[in-house]
Protein backbone atom coordinates (compact mmCIF):
# COMPACT_ATOMS: atom_id res chain seq x y z
CA UNK A 1 0.00 0.00 0.00
CA UNK A 2 1.79 3.51 -0.63
CA UNK A 3 0.94 5.16 2.03
CA UNK A 4 3.02 3.11 3.84
CA UNK A 5 5.88 3.87 2.56
CA UNK A 6 5.61 6.05 -0.50
CA UNK A 7 8.88 5.98 -2.23
CA UNK A 8 8.82 8.31 -4.23
CA UNK A 9 7.25 11.33 -1.53
CA UNK A 10 9.19 10.78 1.53
CA UNK A 11 12.46 10.95 0.33
CA UNK A 12 11.83 14.26 -1.45
CA UNK A 13 9.39 15.62 1.72
CA UNK A 14 11.97 19.04 1.67
CA UNK A 15 11.38 19.50 -2.15
CA UNK A 16 7.69 19.19 -1.78
CA UNK A 17 7.10 21.06 1.53
CA UNK A 18 8.87 24.44 -0.54
CA UNK A 19 6.96 24.16 -3.25
CA UNK A 20 3.94 24.10 -1.38
CA UNK A 21 4.22 26.53 0.27
CA UNK A 22 5.72 28.80 -2.31
CA UNK A 23 2.18 27.85 -4.19
CA UNK A 24 0.05 29.10 -1.24
CA UNK A 25 2.06 32.18 0.00
CA UNK A 26 1.39 33.55 -3.99
CA UNK A 27 -1.92 32.19 -4.02
CA UNK A 28 -3.83 32.10 -0.60
CA UNK A 29 -7.55 33.21 -0.74
CA UNK A 30 -7.96 36.15 1.45
CA UNK A 31 -9.99 34.65 4.39
CA UNK A 32 -11.66 36.56 7.06
CA UNK A 33 -9.81 33.73 9.94
CA UNK A 34 -6.54 34.60 8.03
CA UNK A 35 -6.48 38.41 8.34
CA UNK A 36 -5.48 39.38 11.94
CA UNK A 37 -5.48 35.87 12.76
CA UNK A 38 -6.23 34.62 16.50
CA UNK A 39 -6.97 31.58 18.22
CA UNK A 40 -11.10 32.41 18.24
CA UNK A 41 -11.06 33.24 14.98
CA UNK A 42 -9.51 29.83 14.19
CA UNK A 43 -11.86 27.88 16.52
CA UNK A 44 -14.81 28.96 15.24
CA UNK A 45 -13.88 28.77 11.51
CA UNK A 46 -12.81 25.22 11.59
CA UNK A 47 -16.35 24.70 13.32
CA UNK A 48 -18.33 25.88 10.64
CA UNK A 49 -16.02 24.38 7.46
CA UNK A 50 -17.11 21.52 8.75
CA UNK A 51 -18.40 20.08 5.93
CA UNK A 52 -19.61 23.61 5.37
CA UNK A 53 -18.02 25.03 1.54
CA UNK A 54 -16.18 28.58 2.41
CA UNK A 55 -18.32 30.46 0.14
CA UNK A 56 -21.63 29.55 2.79
CA UNK A 57 -19.47 29.41 5.68
CA UNK A 58 -18.01 33.89 5.02
CA UNK A 59 -21.36 35.58 5.61
CA UNK A 60 -22.28 33.58 8.80
CA UNK A 61 -18.21 33.92 10.15
CA UNK A 62 -18.88 37.45 9.69
CA UNK A 63 -22.21 38.19 11.29
CA UNK A 64 -20.91 35.59 14.37
CA UNK A 65 -17.71 37.98 14.78
CA UNK A 66 -20.13 40.57 15.41
CA UNK A 67 -22.51 39.32 17.72
CA UNK A 68 -19.80 37.51 19.65
CA UNK A 69 -16.10 38.71 18.81
CA UNK A 70 -14.63 36.35 21.74
CA UNK A 71 -15.01 33.43 23.89
CA UNK A 72 -16.49 35.26 26.78
CA UNK A 73 -18.56 36.95 24.76
CA UNK A 74 -19.88 33.28 23.54
CA UNK A 75 -19.64 31.61 26.41
CA UNK A 76 -22.01 33.92 28.09
CA UNK A 77 -25.00 33.97 25.28
CA UNK A 78 -27.93 32.28 25.87
CA UNK A 79 -28.31 29.42 23.84
CA UNK A 80 -30.97 30.56 21.56
CA UNK A 81 -28.74 33.57 20.63
CA UNK A 82 -26.02 31.20 19.37
CA UNK A 83 -28.33 28.77 17.55
CA UNK A 84 -29.98 31.94 15.55
CA UNK A 85 -26.61 33.19 14.65
CA UNK A 86 -26.18 29.35 13.35
CA UNK A 87 -29.28 29.31 11.20
CA UNK A 88 -28.82 27.93 7.90
CA UNK A 89 -25.27 26.53 8.68
CA UNK A 90 -27.08 23.03 9.25
CA UNK A 91 -25.90 20.05 11.39
CA UNK A 92 -26.30 22.44 14.49
CA UNK A 93 -24.84 20.32 16.64
CA UNK A 94 -21.29 22.55 15.66
CA UNK A 95 -23.03 25.07 17.08
CA UNK A 96 -23.94 23.93 20.55
CA UNK A 97 -20.73 21.95 20.72
CA UNK A 98 -18.84 25.37 20.32
CA UNK A 99 -21.03 27.43 22.68
CA UNK A 100 -20.40 24.43 25.37
CA UNK A 101 -15.97 24.46 24.19
CA UNK A 102 -16.30 28.74 24.68
CA UNK A 103 -17.53 27.65 28.07
CA UNK A 104 -14.84 24.96 28.82
CA UNK A 105 -12.35 27.59 27.28
CA UNK A 106 -13.33 30.37 29.87
CA UNK A 107 -13.25 28.75 33.07
CA UNK A 108 -9.83 26.64 32.53
CA UNK A 109 -6.53 28.85 34.05
CA UNK A 110 -4.58 28.75 31.03
CA UNK A 111 -4.93 27.89 27.33
CA UNK A 112 -5.23 24.13 26.16
CA UNK A 113 -2.22 24.00 23.78
CA UNK A 114 -1.69 20.81 22.86
CA UNK A 115 -3.65 17.86 20.38
CA UNK A 116 -4.45 16.07 23.22
CA UNK A 117 -6.09 18.80 25.48
CA UNK A 118 -8.22 20.20 22.55
CA UNK A 119 -9.31 16.64 22.18
CA UNK A 120 -10.93 16.86 25.41
CA UNK A 121 -13.26 19.90 24.49
CA UNK A 122 -16.60 19.70 23.01
CA UNK A 123 -17.03 18.79 19.09
CA UNK A 124 -13.39 18.27 18.56
CA UNK A 125 -12.15 15.71 16.68
CA UNK A 126 -8.59 14.61 15.17
CA UNK A 127 -8.88 16.64 12.20
CA UNK A 128 -10.15 19.97 14.09
CA UNK A 129 -7.53 19.32 16.73
CA UNK A 130 -4.91 18.97 14.25
CA UNK A 131 -6.05 22.69 12.54
CA UNK A 132 -6.14 24.53 15.95
CA UNK A 133 -3.12 23.67 17.60
CA UNK A 134 -0.59 23.73 14.28
CA UNK A 135 -2.54 26.74 13.12
CA UNK A 136 -2.21 28.97 16.83
CA UNK A 137 0.24 27.10 18.26
CA UNK A 138 2.91 25.66 15.67
CA UNK A 139 2.01 21.76 16.88
CA UNK A 140 3.42 20.16 13.97
CA UNK A 141 0.25 17.73 13.94
CA UNK A 142 -1.20 16.93 10.39
CA UNK A 143 -4.57 17.23 9.37
CA UNK A 144 -5.89 15.20 7.29
CA UNK A 145 -10.07 15.13 5.74
CA UNK A 146 -11.19 14.56 2.52
CA UNK A 147 -9.42 17.53 0.62
CA UNK A 148 -5.78 15.84 1.74
CA UNK A 149 -6.52 12.77 1.41
CA UNK A 150 -7.25 13.34 -2.25
CA UNK A 151 -3.76 15.02 -2.41
CA UNK A 152 -2.18 11.88 -0.96
CA UNK A 153 -4.18 9.23 -2.92
CA UNK A 154 -2.75 11.01 -6.32
CA UNK A 155 0.54 12.02 -4.98
CA UNK A 156 0.85 7.71 -4.23
CA UNK A 157 -1.21 6.54 -6.81
CA UNK A 158 -2.63 4.27 -4.38
CA UNK A 159 -5.13 1.79 -5.23
CA UNK A 160 -6.25 0.72 -2.27
CA UNK A 161 -10.12 0.78 -1.49
CA UNK A 162 -11.37 2.15 1.20
CA UNK A 163 -14.66 1.77 2.93
CA UNK A 164 -15.28 5.21 3.29
CA UNK A 165 -13.65 8.90 3.63
CA UNK A 166 -12.81 8.33 7.42
CA UNK A 167 -10.99 4.96 7.18
CA UNK A 168 -8.77 6.30 4.26
CA UNK A 169 -7.74 9.88 6.88
CA UNK A 170 -6.78 6.80 9.07
CA UNK A 171 -4.78 5.61 6.52
CA UNK A 172 -3.05 8.11 5.49
CA UNK A 173 -2.88 9.83 8.89
CA UNK A 174 1.12 8.99 8.97
CA UNK A 175 2.02 9.51 5.54
CA UNK A 176 0.48 13.38 5.89
CA UNK A 177 2.48 13.23 9.33
CA UNK A 178 5.99 12.43 7.58
CA UNK A 179 5.52 15.84 4.99
CA UNK A 180 4.73 18.32 8.21
CA UNK A 181 7.39 20.59 8.39
CA UNK A 182 8.83 21.73 12.20
CA UNK A 183 8.61 25.10 11.10
CA UNK A 184 5.32 26.47 9.81
CA UNK A 185 3.14 23.33 10.28
CA UNK A 186 0.13 25.60 10.00
CA UNK A 187 1.21 27.18 7.33
CA UNK A 188 1.71 24.06 5.72
CA UNK A 189 -1.80 22.27 6.75
CA UNK A 190 -3.49 25.57 4.98
CA UNK A 191 -1.48 24.83 1.98
CA UNK A 192 -2.47 21.27 1.83
CA UNK A 193 -6.35 22.23 2.25
CA UNK A 194 -6.28 25.32 -0.05
CA UNK A 195 -4.76 22.79 -2.75
CA UNK A 196 -7.72 20.34 -2.78
CA UNK A 197 -10.30 23.10 -2.53
CA UNK A 198 -8.85 25.15 -4.90
CA UNK A 199 -6.97 22.92 -7.44
CA UNK A 200 -6.35 19.22 -6.80
CA UNK A 201 -10.75 19.20 -7.22
CA UNK A 202 -12.37 15.52 -6.80
CA UNK A 203 -13.46 16.30 -10.83
CA UNK A 204 -11.13 17.62 -13.54
CA UNK A 205 -8.74 18.60 -11.28
CA UNK A 206 -6.52 21.75 -12.64
CA UNK A 207 -3.58 19.90 -12.46
CA UNK A 208 -1.43 22.21 -14.77
CA UNK A 209 -1.59 24.79 -12.00
CA UNK A 210 -0.54 21.75 -9.26
CA UNK A 211 2.56 23.34 -7.82
CA UNK A 212 3.37 19.43 -6.51
CA UNK A 213 1.91 17.53 -10.29
CA UNK A 214 6.17 16.51 -10.56
CA UNK A 215 5.79 14.73 -7.26
CA UNK A 216 2.54 13.29 -8.45
CA UNK A 217 2.28 9.64 -9.74
CA UNK A 218 -1.46 10.29 -10.48
CA UNK A 219 -0.68 12.92 -13.02
CA UNK A 220 1.88 11.33 -14.40
CA UNK A 221 0.21 8.44 -15.50
CA UNK A 222 -2.85 10.68 -16.40
CA UNK A 223 -5.51 9.01 -13.90
CA UNK A 224 -5.94 11.74 -11.00
CA UNK A 225 -9.39 11.43 -10.89
CA UNK A 226 -9.17 7.43 -10.16
CA UNK A 227 -8.15 8.16 -6.67
CA UNK A 228 -8.91 7.87 -4.00
CA UNK A 229 -10.86 4.70 -4.39
CA UNK A 230 -13.49 5.10 -2.18
CA UNK A 231 -16.46 2.74 -1.76
CA UNK A 232 -19.55 4.53 -3.11
CA UNK A 233 -22.43 5.31 -0.87
CA UNK A 234 -25.57 3.77 -1.01
CA UNK A 235 -28.50 6.35 -1.16
CA UNK A 236 -31.35 5.89 0.61
CA UNK A 237 -34.75 7.55 -0.57
CA UNK A 238 -37.10 8.96 1.82
CA UNK A 239 -40.64 10.54 1.23
CA UNK A 240 -41.84 12.72 3.89
CA UNK A 241 -45.14 14.85 4.12
CA UNK A 242 -45.38 18.29 6.04
CA UNK A 243 -48.11 20.09 7.30
CA UNK A 244 -48.99 23.64 6.11
CA UNK A 245 -51.47 24.57 9.11
CA UNK A 246 -52.30 28.54 10.29
CA UNK A 247 -54.77 30.12 12.20
CA UNK A 248 -55.30 33.81 13.59
CA UNK A 249 -52.56 34.96 11.32
CA UNK A 250 -49.72 32.35 13.11
CA UNK A 251 -48.51 29.02 11.70
CA UNK A 252 -48.01 25.90 13.53
CA UNK A 253 -44.46 24.24 13.68
CA UNK A 254 -42.86 21.43 15.42
CA UNK A 255 -40.01 22.56 18.11
CA UNK A 256 -37.39 20.30 19.00
CA UNK A 257 -36.44 19.47 22.61
CA UNK A 258 -33.63 20.74 23.85
CA UNK A 259 -32.43 17.18 24.41
CA UNK A 260 -32.74 16.46 20.83
CA UNK A 261 -29.32 15.44 19.16
CA UNK A 262 -29.58 16.60 16.12
CA UNK A 263 -32.09 19.62 15.80
CA UNK A 264 -32.51 20.61 19.55
CA UNK A 265 -34.42 24.22 19.62
CA UNK A 266 -34.73 23.92 16.26
CA UNK A 267 -38.45 24.65 14.35
CA UNK A 268 -39.31 23.19 11.35
CA UNK A 269 -42.55 22.45 9.73
CA UNK A 270 -44.28 19.37 10.97
CA UNK A 271 -45.01 16.35 9.70
CA UNK A 272 -47.92 14.84 8.99
CA UNK A 273 -47.31 12.12 11.38
CA UNK A 274 -46.82 14.38 14.25
CA UNK A 275 -50.63 15.57 13.67
CA UNK A 276 -52.05 12.45 13.12
CA UNK A 277 -52.19 12.82 9.27
CA UNK A 278 -50.31 10.46 7.74
CA UNK A 279 -52.89 8.50 6.14
CA UNK A 280 -54.99 11.02 4.37
CA UNK A 281 -53.05 14.46 4.31
CA UNK A 282 -50.75 13.61 0.88
CA UNK A 283 -53.82 11.99 -0.72
CA UNK A 284 -56.29 15.10 -0.07
CA UNK A 285 -54.52 18.09 1.33
CA UNK A 286 -53.14 20.70 -1.40
CA UNK A 287 -49.99 20.19 -2.32
CA UNK A 288 -47.94 23.73 -2.10
CA UNK A 289 -44.74 23.28 -2.90
CA UNK A 290 -42.30 20.02 -3.09
CA UNK A 291 -38.30 19.80 -2.07
CA UNK A 292 -35.40 17.71 -2.95
CA UNK A 293 -32.28 17.30 -0.98
CA UNK A 294 -29.91 15.35 0.07
CA UNK A 295 -28.26 14.69 3.27
CA UNK A 296 -25.75 12.35 3.93
CA UNK A 297 -26.54 8.40 2.11
CA UNK A 298 -30.19 10.07 2.36
CA UNK A 299 -32.20 11.50 -1.02
CA UNK A 300 -34.76 13.03 0.62
CA UNK A 301 -38.11 14.52 -1.28
CA UNK A 302 -40.56 16.57 1.23
CA UNK A 303 -43.92 17.81 0.07
CA UNK A 304 -45.58 20.60 1.62
CA UNK A 305 -49.55 20.47 2.09
CA UNK A 306 -52.05 22.58 3.72
CA UNK A 307 -54.31 21.61 6.13
CA UNK A 308 -57.45 22.83 8.68
CA UNK A 309 -56.28 24.06 11.98
CA UNK A 310 -56.21 20.75 14.61
CA UNK A 311 -59.00 20.99 16.77
CA UNK A 312 -57.59 18.07 19.13
CA UNK A 313 -55.25 19.33 22.01
CA UNK A 314 -51.40 20.03 20.80
CA UNK A 315 -48.46 18.06 21.85
CA UNK A 316 -45.97 20.34 23.79
CA UNK A 317 -43.47 20.24 21.00
CA UNK A 318 -46.19 21.47 18.66
CA UNK A 319 -46.69 25.34 18.84
CA UNK A 320 -47.91 28.62 16.98
CA UNK A 321 -46.28 31.01 15.68
CA UNK A 322 -47.35 34.25 14.69
CA UNK A 323 -46.18 35.14 10.70
CA UNK A 324 -44.90 38.86 12.14
CA UNK A 325 -42.48 36.32 14.87
CA UNK A 326 -41.11 33.90 12.34
CA UNK A 327 -37.99 36.22 12.32
CA UNK A 328 -37.30 35.87 15.64
CA UNK A 329 -37.32 32.37 16.16
CA UNK A 330 -34.76 29.39 14.69
CA UNK A 331 -36.24 27.85 11.78
CA UNK A 332 -33.56 25.32 10.09
CA UNK A 333 -32.29 26.54 6.88
CA UNK A 334 -34.42 24.68 3.90
CA UNK A 335 -37.61 25.26 5.71
CA UNK A 336 -36.99 29.26 6.32
CA UNK A 337 -36.65 29.41 2.16
CA UNK A 338 -39.83 26.99 2.22
CA UNK A 339 -42.10 28.81 4.40
CA UNK A 340 -40.86 32.85 2.97
CA UNK A 341 -41.59 31.12 -0.60
CA UNK A 342 -45.20 29.78 0.46
CA UNK A 343 -45.94 33.04 2.12
CA UNK A 344 -44.48 34.76 -0.74
CA UNK A 345 -47.50 32.89 -2.99
CA UNK A 346 -50.31 33.93 -1.15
Amino acid sequence: MATSSSPSLRPRRGAFQTALRTWYQAHARELPWREAPSLYKTVVSEFMLQQTQVKTVLPYFARWLEALPDFAALAASPPDRVLKLWEGLGYYSRARNLHRLAQEIVAQPTLPRTVEAWRELAGVGPYTAAAITSIAFEAPEACVDGNVVRILARLTADRTSFRDSASAAKAYTGLAQSLVPATGPGDHNQAMMELGATVCLRHNPRCAECPVRKFCAAAKQGTPEDFPRLAPKAIEQRQLVRVWCEHNQALLLHRASASARRFANIHELPLAQQLGLADTLAAHGKLLSRHRRAITRFQITESIHAAPAPRQRLAPDLVWVPFDQLDTITLSGPHRRWIRAILAGK
